[in-house]
């Protein structure tokens, strides 16, 4: 992991090289999939060996991991070859005297090492999750990758044996000072200039510096002595590669090539560690034939005392052997695996192993199965047995969970005021579980409870209670068992709520809770306040009567409230279920708007002063008609009771709704105005429509698309609003007469400027809009239209006048007498419906039918 911080380290430096080195190769940098090494000067190599050194990276580590990163084998490998016909200055040893400039320790081989350590894993076979033995994940995960690799920024340990291809850094210093450097030959020596060569293969650092001590000793006479004034320092550059055969079952058996910092731990890494047969308990270190260790994986991941710092050496030997013995735990364990067990481990020790009992885990006895011979057998191993029974291969261990039980539980529901779950103490009762609760709340019935009891056959048993005496003393107290229920009801269990209704004119109408004593204003208060269309002395009081004559429904009790709701000694005390009906005062009416439109000298909206107020009187409030009104084609257009009326209380709401947002414009409303903002929605109805109006025009409805589904071609068209056929011109000559309407809300009198022509519709050759011409009647217009089709209903023709009126064509005797024509008519003429032939079965009827005829007026002339 150093490797890679490092190789990240130099990969940043090169982020920085766009402004110092052309863009060329400030690109190639930044995508290593790309770069050309044909193109690259011998500047910008050395530039990137440099930045490399700088990071910590040795030549081979960088092509190494650049590899690594996506740069292709062939660019890698032309990479390669240019670094090496570099004069790079560099020798192997340095001369005594130079200036010690020193590169940091670097790996040698550092590219053997990597295959043997980052590339098999890779190809390694899924581990059964279920049957895991307990240790293969240190060292491989899928998902994951650990690396145990050897740290190059350590201090020189003083055990550390050197081979060759070490390098070795001899510094004396004091009253002499002298730098040494030199590489470790296959012999075995070191090689320092005018001293000759040294043999310190095989010896640690330690032993190594008294050697070159001693030598050097005989150049440098201040370093022997008592009182030395020339010291002399050895320390580790390079650090070399060694050899390491792993056998035996791992993953990856064979011969790696290694870091000399390596410890077990890093080759069984490089291995893939043992497989599913391999031991954990007693890997074995064989050097020069011998076994100088036995390492077990479990003490470092266990205890975390595993033997770190014994280090390999070359030719070194890991023999994985197959497992001693397992056994499998599992059930309630933080660790439920399988796991290698010595011949010594007890249940004691498998439970550590596992990482100890779980919460919920039944710890006084587990059963161990055993092979015993041919079969297996069951032993119960108690909490006391557990240090001393021995484990055995092929044990499997089964912790229990406990039970889901209480041994001292009962419980209380209801009316007490703290429910649910205690603790049976001996000689608990029922009326200390009370206390223990609480206490009863006021809505508790106490003249029975009922305690729930479980038997041991867990078949259950009712016990009723007479509570008020127990808790009175009167009765014998009732000792309570495990597991019992106590159940002590309210009030309002066992009776019907209670409550009342109030309908009418108040501003929330509905049902709301009874009170003992309630009277008729508090309940107006609750629903809101009274409307102010309410009359307060026609205030009805609809009673239950329990025991009625037969017939009777309820008792009416009238009654009368003041106005402002205030204190009346005499107010009428409402019972449950009573229903109060406040009606609305007879002579309240709230404004009904008409408009007139069109050719009056003031048009717009009025306000109906009276009831008897008619159309002659509108014009006359609009200020008559002008020289352009033509008075023949005023129409009414009047509200059907299809039309969705706003109710008052609709009404109410728009127009609150509308002071509203005039106050939320103003930001600096009085404080009586933003409580007025506060409460101004409070009290308002949520219904859209006046129920009866609602109610009447559904019910004509259906009437009406009864009729429809029962006649055949004929339908209905609902409409809103539709055109009243009136003469102005006799209203205004005769106000009060029959033609003068009276107004409604919502009319709408539409007075037209004189109109000059006459529209031509239906079955005409050529339906248009022709010229009016005085003293003209109906077969002028119809042949300025082209005349009837062929297949016109002559005998059906009527007009259709600006003002709404309808007249029909009529005939005597062959003689059509056409209506007249004017100003602002429409011309209908419909069509005649398709031609049916006569069947031959309705002829013969007709032929039957004319011959009876003819029989029965012979025989009665005769």
């Amino acid at each position: 992991m150093i490797l890679k911080k490092r190789f990240w380290y130099f990969f940043t430096l090169l982020a920085f090289l766009g402004l110092a080195i052309p863009q060329a190769i400030a690109q190639q940098t930044t995508d290593l999939t790309k770069i050309q090494v044909d193109e690259m000067s011998d500047t910008e190599v050395q530039e990137l060996l440099n930045r490399s050194a700088e990071a910590g990276l040795s030549i081979e580590e960088f092509l190494r991991m650049a590899e690594m990163q996506g740069m292709p084998a062939s660019e890698v490998s032309k990479l390669k070859a240019r670094i090496s016909t570099l004069d790079l200055g560099q020798s192997g040893t340095k001369r005594s005297g130079e200036a010690s400039k020193r590169d940091p320790r670097k790996q040698a081989d550092f590219d053997l090492i990597m295959d043997g350590i980052y590339q098999p894993q890779a190809n390694f076979e899924e581990v059964d999750t279920e049957n895991q033995i307990f240790g293969t994940s240190l060292f491989y995960q899928r998902n994951r990758r650990l690396s145990f690799e050897p740290s190059l920024n350590q201090a020189t340990p003083d055990s550390y044996i050197i081979g060759p291809g070490d390098m070795l850094y001899v510094d004396i210093y004091g009253q002499s000072e002298q730098y040494y450097e030199a590489t470790v030959n296959p012999d075995g020596f070191v090689l320092l200039d005018n001293i000759g060569p040294v043999s310190v293969s095989g010896k640690s650092i330690e032993e190594a510096t008294g050697i070159i001590k001693n030598r050097v000793g005989r150049y440098y006479t201040g370093l022997n002595g008592s009182n030395p004034t020339t010291f002399l320092k050895v320390t580790l550059g390079n650090v070399r590669t060694i050899k390491v055969h792993i056998l035996g079952e791992v993953r990856l058996p064979g011969t790696f090539t290694l870091s000399a910092f390596s410890t077990v731990f890093n080759a069984l890494y490089a291995a893939g560690g043992p497989n599913a047969n391999g031991t954990m308990r007693a890997i074995k270190l064989v050097r020069n034939n011998k076994t100088i260790a036995e390492i077990d994986v479990y003490e470092l991941l266990i205890k975390g005392t595993a033997d770190l710092e014994m280090q390999l050496q070359d030719q070194d030997v890991i023999l994985v052997s197959p497992f001693l013995a397992r056994a499998k735990i599992k059930g309630e364990i933080k660790r439920p695996m399988t796991f290698e067990i010595a011949p010594e481990d007890t249940f004691e020790d498998l439970l550590e192993y596992a990482g100890g009992f779980t919460d919920e885990a039944f710890k006084d006895r587990v059963a161990i199965s055993r092979i015993t011979g041919n079969q297996r057998s069951v032993s119960d191993v108690y909490q006391n047995q557990f240090n001393l029974f021995l484990l055995k291969g092929g044990d499997e261990i089964t912790v229990q969970r406990i039970l889901n039980r209480y041994s001292n539980r009962v419980q209380i529901k209801g009316a007490v005021y703290r429910e649910g779950t205690f603790a049976l103490s001996e000689g608990l009762t029922l009326s200390q579980l009370v206390k223990n609760a609480e206490g009863l709340r006021g809505d508790a019935y106490t003249s029975q409870a009922s305690i729930l009891r479980t038997k041991e056959d867990l078949s259950t048993e009712m016990i009723q209670v007479d509570l008020k005496s127990i808790l009175d003393g009167t009765a014998q107290d009732i000792p309570l068992q495990r597991e019992d229920v106590v159940r002590i009801a309210s009030i309002y269990d066992i009776n019907n709520e209670k409550y009342v209704q109030i309908l009418g004119e108040v501003k929330r109408p509905g049902v709301y809770p009874y009170s003992r004593t309630m009277k008729v204003e508090e309940l107006i208060i609750m629903a809101g306040g009274l409307q102010e269309s309410a009359n307060t002395q026609d205030i009805e009081i609809a009673r239950r009567l329990e025991d009625a004559d037969l017939g009777t429904l309820s008792e009416i009790i009238p009654a009368q409230v003041n106005a402002d709701l205030s204190f009346n000694p005499d107010g009428k005390v409402l019972q449950p279920y009573d229903q109060v009906i406040v009606r609305k005062r007879a002579n309240f009416n709230m404004q009904k708007l008409v408009a007139v439109e069109g050719q009056v000298n003031s048009p717009g909206i009025f306000a109906i002063q009276t009831s008897q107020e008619r159309i002659s009187d509108l014009v006359n409030r609009a200020g008559g008609l002008n020289q352009f009104a033509y008075s023949k084609g005023a129409t009414l257009i009047r509200r059907t009771e299809f039309f969705n009326t706003e109710s008052e209380q609709l009404r109410r709401q728009r127009n609150l709704e509308e002071l509203r947002m005039k106050l939320m414009e103003d930001p600096n409303n009085s404080e009586a105005q933003e409580e007025l903002l506060n409460r101004l929605f409070k009290d308002l109805p949520k219904e859209k429509n006046s129920p009866v109006d609602t109610q009447l025009a559904q019910s004509k409805k259906e009437s009406l698309d009864q009729i429809a589904s029962e006649t055949p071609g004929f339908a209905v068209k609902i409409k809103e609003t539709e055109a009243v056929a009136i003469d102005l011109e006799a209203i205004i000559k005769n106000p009060g007469s029959e033609d003068d309407l009276l107004l409604e809300e919502g009319d709408i009198l539409s007075v037209p400027k004189l109109l000059q022509t006459v529209r031509m519709r239906g079955d005409v050759v050529y339906p248009t809009t022709l010229r009016h011409e005085s003293n003209r009647g109906l077969k002028h217009y119809i042949n300025g239209a082209g005349g009837f089709e062929r297949r016109a209903n002559r005998k059906q023709t009527y007009v259709v006048y600006a003002n709404g009126a309808v007249k029909r064509t009529k005939g005597f005797l062959g003689i059509r007498n056409y209506p007249p024509v004017e100003p602002g008519a429409e011309v209908i003429v419909p069509t005649k419906g398709p031609r049916v032939p006569l069947r031959l079965g309705e002829i013969v009827g007709i032929t039957t039918g004319l011959a009876t005829l003819g029989l029965v007026i012979s025989q009665i002339n005769w």
